[in-house]
C-alpha cells in the first residue's frame, strides 16, 4: 500500500508542481553521509578546517568541536547551481556552555571555495553572492541575518556591517538537543527564508543568478559553540537545462520520426516522458511486419522511459519521505522527553505542596508554643511582683515607730541644744 501511494504521489507531482532532487548538490539524504569507500569525505563536497579538519561521521559533520576554541571550518560544493527556481534545506545543531559563542554561515557564492574559503561574514573580503549568518548578534540570544554582495564591498573593512543586511529575524537555535531546519526558497523572483517552519524574512526584489556554489562555514572564539551539519538538500522544479538539451539532441539524432530514442532513464522530468508518448494510430497503417515491429518497439521504449521517470521521481520522494519520517520520529522523541519533564514538574509541585503543608503545621505549632511560653512567663512575673510587694510591706516599719523615732530625735536634739547653751552661759567672759 505504501508503494502504491508513493507511486500515485509521484504521478500527481509529475503532473503538477514536482520537486526534483539535485544529487550532486545534496548530502545527508541516505543513511550514510560518508561512504565506506572514502571515509571522512562527502561526495561532491570539499571539507576543510583550520587548525583542525572537521570530523565527518556517518550521519553528521562536526564543523567546530565543543572543547577546542578558535576553530574555522568549511564545506564547499564541487558543482554549481544551474537553476533559477530551487529550494535548499539545511539541518544544523548548535550546542555549547552558557557563555559560549560562534557563528554559522550558509553561502551561495561565485567561486566560493576560492573567494570565501573558511571565512565568516565578519572576516571575508570581497565576494559575489548570498550569505545567511546565524549567531548571537548584539546579545540577542539568536539572530538569522541575510547579506548580499555584488563583489564591490569588502565586508572585512565595514564599520557597520549590520546596515548591509537585507533581512533578519530573532531565532532560538542553541542547546535544543535536536537539529534546527533552515529552508531557503528561490522561485519566480521571490526569495524566502524559513527557520523551523516559521517564516524568517521574504523579499520579491532578490534574483540570484545561476553558476553559484553552495557552502557552509563556521567560526568560533576561545569559548566555542559546537556546530553540526546533518544535511544539505537542494531541490528544484526543473531539470538541468544542459542535461535536457543533451537528451533532446540525442533523441533527435536517433529517431527523426518524433519517436525519441534515449538511454535508459533518459527523462528526468516525468512531464517530458508523458508528453512524448506515441499517439494512437489506426491498425490499417501497419500493413507489414516491419512497421508493426517498429511501432511495438517504439511503444515499449516509450513505456520504459515513462516508468524510469516515475521510478526516479518515486526514489526522490522516497528519500525526502524517509527524511521527514526521521524528523517526525525526532519530534515525537522530543515530545516524549518533554512529557517526562512535565511528569517531573507534577511530582515537584506535589512535593512543594506537601512542604507548604508541613511549614503551615510547623508555624501553627510554633505559635501555640510561643503563646504557652508567654502565658507561663506572664504568670511567673505576676507572682514575682506580688511576693516582692509583700516583702516590701513587711520590711517597712509602722506609724507608731515612725512617730516615736521622729519625736525622740527632736527631744535629743533639743536636749543637746540646751546643754550647749548652759555651758556657753557658764563659761567666764574674756575681755580684750
Amino acid at each position: 500500500m505504501r508503494t502504491v501511494s508513493m507511486v500515485l504521489a509521484a504521478l500527481a507531482a509529475g503532473l503538477g508542481q514536482a520537486q526534483f532532487l539535485i544529487n550532486e548538490l545534496s548530502f545527508g539524504i541516505d543513511s550514510k553521509l560518508s561512504h565506506d569507500e572514502s571515509p571522512g569525505t562527502i561526495p561532491h563536497y570539499h571539507v576543510n578546517g583550520q587548525p583542525n579538519r572537521p570530523d565527518v561521521l556517518s550521519n553528521k559533520v562536526i564543523l567546530t568541536p565543543m572543547g577546542l576554541g578558535n576553530q574555522r571550518a568549511s564545506i564547499w560544493g564541487e558543482r554549481t547551481l544551474q537553476r533559477d527556481d530551487w529550494v535548499a534545506d539545511i539541518d544544523v545543531r548548535a550546542n555549547g556552555p552558557e557563555r559560549a559563542s560562534g557563528n554559522l554561515n550558509i553561502w551561495l557564492a561565485k567561486d566560493g571555495r576560492a573567494a570565501v574559503q573558511e571565512n565568516s561574514v565578519y572576516t571575508v573580503g570581497r565576494f559575489e553572492g548570498l550569505v545567511l549568518v546565524i549567531d548571537q548578534y548584539g546579545g540577542s540570544g539568536g539572530m538569522l541575518r541575510g547579506f548580499l554582495n555584488d563583489g564591490t564591498k569588502d565586508f572585512a573593512r565595514q564599520t557597520n556591517l549590520d546596515s548591509l543586511a537585507f533581512g533578519h529575524c530573532q531565532i532560538s537555535y542553541r542547546n535544543h538537543g535536536r537539529p534546527s531546519q533552515i529552508k531557503v526558497h528561490h522561485s519566480g523572483g521571490n526569495f524566502k527564508v524559513e527557520f523551523d517552519g516559521r517564516k524568517c524574512f521574504e523579499s520579491s526584489k532578490i534574483a540570484i543568478p545561476q553558476g553559484y556554489t553552495f557552502g557552509i562555514t563556521a567560526a568560533t572564539p576561545e569559548n566555542p559553540d559546537s556546530f553540526e551539519i546533518f544535511k544539505l538538500v537542494v531541490m528544484s522544479e526543473t531539470v538541468d537545462p544542459r542535461h535536457a538539451q543533451n537528451q533532446q539532441q540525442q533523441g533527435g539524432n536517433n529517431n527523426q520520426n518524433s519517436n525519441q530514442q534515449a538511454e535508459p532513464g533518459g527523462f528526468d522530468n516525468p512531464e517530458d516522458a508523458f508528453r512524448k508518448a506515441i499517439p494512437d494510430e489506426s491498425a490499417e497503417v501497419f500493413q507489414t511486419s516491419t512497421r508493426q515491429f517498429a511501432d511495438l518497439h517504439n511503444r515499449l521504449q516509450s513505456t520504459y522511459h515513462q516508468l524510469a521517470a516515475v521510478y526516479r521521481s518515486v526514489t526522490a520522494h522516497h528519500a525526502v519521505d524517509e527524511q521527514r519520517h526521521r524528523e517526525v520520529q525526532d519530534m515525537v522523541s522530543n515530545i516524549r522527553a518533554d512529557l517526562k519533564r512535565l511528569d517531573k514538574v507534577d511530582s515537584l509541585q506535589r512535593t512543594v505542596e506537601s512542604l507548604q503543608r508541613d511549614v503551615a503545621s510547623l508555624r501553627d505549632a510554633l505559635d501555640r508554643r510561643i503563646s504557652s511560653h508567654e502565658n507561663t512567663f506572664r504568670g511567673a512575673l505576676t507572682d514575682h511582683h506580688r511576693l516582692l510587694s509583700e516583702r516590701m510591706m513587711d520590711s517597712i516599719p509602722g506609724h507608731g515607730k515612725l512617730i516615736f523615732i521622729l519625736v525622740g530625735t527632736q527631744v535629743v536634739l533639743a536636749g543637746v541644744y540646751i546643754v550647749y547653751k548652759r555651758r556657753k552661759m557658764a563659761s567666764p567672759k574674756k575681755y580684750l
